[in-house]
């Protein structure tokens, strides 16, 4: 149980001209928060428009797709826990605006992008912005809410993401059917010019008041080990294998530096994160589902845009459409997850909000090309539900595990593991999927031409244009092209299931129970002697 901020013998620790202005100051937290959400589920929807020939798109093929999406991912996680630390130490105010200022950059230049590679590029520019928007809209969140009311804000602020999950793909849609595909991320130019008037006018600084010296070797050791890392899993999915030398080497690589960057961290006199943390059940558990629950989802929202708009025939914006009730559910659900933890304990709230996501991601086992639309906006439904009940308890259980003036560290670790889960669900379901696919689809390729059939192999989309351009003679390979699909999202649809289940039964062991508190929270919430830590 916290101790309420006006409780007799408690100093207030945020300030109470900041204190009065806490919710607009969410309301801009949100907003910024909105803008990198609103960019990837826009994307998501317009991967089969970019996939076009000029003048439609750019040509790009599944594996450029695929990169558009991970060479965001790779600087977006490799980058998270330095901008964490660097928030904690310089102002998360001033590294808050600065990520949204190159977001806004980097979005304008890969509007006008004239090859896949400079889309590419430009989009790990937009990747190195949003990682240090990301951890700073929730360490301000912490500093300028007390802790009994941060469950509440972390909510509201989780639930956000079910609003850009919902705006950008109507959005991005509307735009398709009216612009041309780089208005897709030209549309963040206007948004990010509100959010920096907003936050200069409302959003306080603060940071940590005595951080201490710097660890040069630490933060370098966790750039490389995490870019590493993340690339293997990225090149492993491109693959559709992971035990190519490329694809081994990097993941070696990325573990053997992060190993050493944990050895390096227990043994700092200054470390950048105390990794004492992750002896806590309770915090590594939290952890843990986040990436386990974004591990299974990852991969899943990316077939399921070429199941809808390729085998389904759907356009971009009935795309968008029908992931509404996901939104609904998260924007519904998310901001009162609180008063269910309160009531039943995050261990039962979590655990069952993941046997929900598995169960949704189950239900993608039993779709076929002529499922009723019902039924997919149910799932959708339920995978929203389930996430609503995962991520706010969870996020709570890593921030208020860290002091106050550790929120950007926190806020880092929460995203990274986000990141890396997402990034490996991607690889790895993207590797099945592609791996079962091309299996089934090879035997009808019998009456493409030679040349081709290496291409049309290549994935859903390649095996349609082919069959395009083959007229009136493509017709049964469009067939066998819809049913290969379905039978690979099937299987990748279970592996996705299982892992939500192995995340389950994380949370049902480790996460504590409805009557249990860890002793940091005790500490942080009732100790004045840290008070004056928090003003900025």
């Amino acid at each position: 149980m916290s101790i309420p901020s006006g409780a007799p013998g408690v100093a207030p620790r945020v300030p109470e001209a900041v204190h009065r202005r806490r919710w607009a100051i969410l309301g801009v937290l949100m907003f910024s928060l909105l803008i990198v959400v609103l960019d990837n589920s826009i994307l998501n929807v317009a991967v089969k428009t970019i996939a076009s020939p000029a003048p439609t798109g750019i040509g790009a093929t599944q594996s450029e797709l695929e990169w558009a999406i991970n060479s965001y991912t790779l600087v977006f996680a490799g980058m998270l826990f330095t901008a964490g630390l660097l928030g904690d130490r310089v102002g998360r105010k001033k590294v808050l605006l600065a990520g949204i200022l190159v977001f806004g950059l980097g979005s304008a230049l890969a509007a006008f992008s004239s090859s896949p590679g400079q889309l590419i590029t430009w989009r790990a520019l937009m990747g190195l912005g949003a990682a240090f928007v990301m951890p700073a809209t929730l360490a301000v969140l912490m500093n300028v809410f007390e802790r009994d009311e941060q469950p509440k804000a972390i909510g509201i602020w989780a639930g956000s993401v079910g609003l850009g999950i919902a705006i950008g793909p109507i959005t991005g849609g509307l735009l398709l059917e009216h612009f041309w595909w780089g208005s897709i991320f030209l549309v963040n130019v206007p948004v990010v010019v509100v959010a920096l008037i907003a936050m200069v006018v409302l959003v306080p600084d603060s940071k940590d008041p005595a951080p201490g010296r710097v660890d040069p070797p630490g933060v370098v050791l966790s750039i490389i080990g995490l870019v590493l890392l993340v690339y293997g899993i990225i090149r492993g999915g491109e693959l559709a294998s992971f035990t190519d030398v490329t694809v081994l080497a990097p993941l070696i690589g990325g573990l053997l530096v992060l190993t050493a960057f944990v050895w390096h961290e227990k043994r700092s006199s200054h470390p950048s994160i105390d990794i004492s943390y992750f002896r806590k059940p309770a915090f590594a558990a939290a952890v843990a589902a986040i990436a386990l629950v974004f591990f299974a989802l990852m991969g899943v929202t990316f077939f399921s845009a070429f199941y809808l708009q390729s085998v389904r025939g759907y356009t971009a914006l009935q795309s968008g459409l029908l992931i509404l009730p996901l939104a609904a559910a998260q924007m519904i659900f998310a901001p009162r997850a609180r008063l269910v933890v309160d009531r039943f304990g995050a261990k039962a709230v979590c655990t069952v909000g993941m046997l929900l996501v598995a169960g949704g991601l189950s239900a993608f086992a039993l779709f076929g090309a002529d499922t009723p639309l019902w039924v997919l906006c149910l799932v959708f439904f339920v995978q929203g539900t389930g996430m609503a009940h995962i991520m706010p308890p969870v996020t709570v259980a890593v921030m208020q595990a860290l002091p106050r003036e550790r929120a950007g560290s926190g806020s880092a670790i929460n995203n990274t593991f986000r990141q890396v889960g997402g990034a490996l669900g991607i690889a790895v379901l993207g590797s099945v999927l592609s791996t079962v696919y091309r299996g089934d689809i090879e035997g009808h390729l019998g009456a493409v031409p030679a040349a081709a059939r290496g291409v049309a192999g290549e994935s859903i989309e390649a095996t349609l244009g082919v069959a395009e351009r083959m007229g009136p003679a493509g017709r049964p390979l469009v067939a066998a092209a819809n049913d290969a699909f379905i039978s690979a999202m099937h299987v990748t649809a279970l592996g996705s299931a299982a892992v939500a289940l192995i995340g389950a039964v994380v949370v049902a062991v480790f996460l504590p129970g409805r009557h249990q508190a860890g002793p940091a929270g005790r500490d942080q919430a009732a100790s004045p002697a840290k008070e004056p830590a928090a003003r900025s």
